[in-house]
């Protein structure tokens, strides 16, 4: 009796225990049937999302950067400058004429007059060249050499103060251009005078105001029969543009 009742028991247990396998197996193969589904849905998903992107018409091309403003004149171009009045060395029936705006404190319009000598002495009569004041605002003792000029040009000895004022430039004064008119032969009473006239200053203004509308901003600056160059540069530099006008000008 007892042992009819222990193999029921055993039946028993394996019947269960078979219930349970089955039931495992069944919520096992429903979550991989589940992970299997969102798997191939998310590999779906990537796939329209991928065949989208290529089907898409390409992004705009980035806004091209507009060049900055251009700064001076332009050198392409040929610009007439008032020269009448103006200091000149040269003929002014001279094939090139280069006219020069330029600032009696500046360092570098100090450095350049060698390179214009140069120009002289190697052109001669073909080449003329033009003084411009351009005294810079930052320069405070630019006004007074430039009246002192102008002054000096009302009798006929512009070149000579010219020379003096940037030989001497860092003692510039108007104490010394009193003392170098009179080395100069100036009349120096008359040399105060137009120093601080009203004409005098009317025509470096007159210079500075020609200077803005031509675009002109810093110095030295130079207009070479109208065509624009900046700096003070060596003198082969020069030589190039020179040449290219005399040849036009043969043409």
């Amino acid at each position: 009796m007892a042992n009819q009742e222990g193999g029921r028991s055993t039946i028993a247990a394996a019947v269960i225990l078979g219930l349970c396998l089955l039931g495992a197996a069944v919520i096992v193969g429903e979550a991989a049937e589940r992970a299997s589904s969102q798997l191939i849905a998310g590999i779906t998903e990537a796939v329209e999302d991928f065949e989208a992107a290529i089907a898409a018409p390409p992004p705009p091309a980035p806004a091209r950067a507009e060049a900055p403003p251009r700064r001076g004149p332009d050198p392409d171009k040929r610009y007439e400058v008032n020269v009448a009045g103006a200091p000149a060395m040269g003929p002014a029936d001279a094939e090139v004429t280069i006219v020069e705006f330029s600032d009696f404190q500046c360092p570098f319009c100090a450095r350049v007059n060698p390179t214009l000598k140069q120009i002289r002495d190697e052109y001669g009569d073909q080449v003329r060249i033009v003084f411009k004041h351009l005294p810079l605002a930052f320069h405070s003792k630019a006004p007074a050499a430039h009246a002192a000029s102008e002054a000096a040009h009302r009798q006929g000895k512009f070149w000579e103060m010219h020379d003096k004022i940037f030989a001497n430039q860092r003692e510039i004064s108007e104490e010394n251009y009193v003392v170098w008119a009179g080395e100069i032969g100036l009349d120096v009473e008359q040399f105060k005078k137009d120093s601080s006239s009203g004409d005098v200053k009317k025509k470096v203004d007159s210079d500075l105001q020609e200077a803005g509308k031509l675009g002109v901003s810093g110095t030295p600056g130079f207009f070479i029969n109208g065509r624009f160059t900046a700096g003070a540069k060596p003198f082969s530099s020069f030589k190039v543009m020179i040449d290219e006008e005399l040849e036009d000008d043969k043409g």
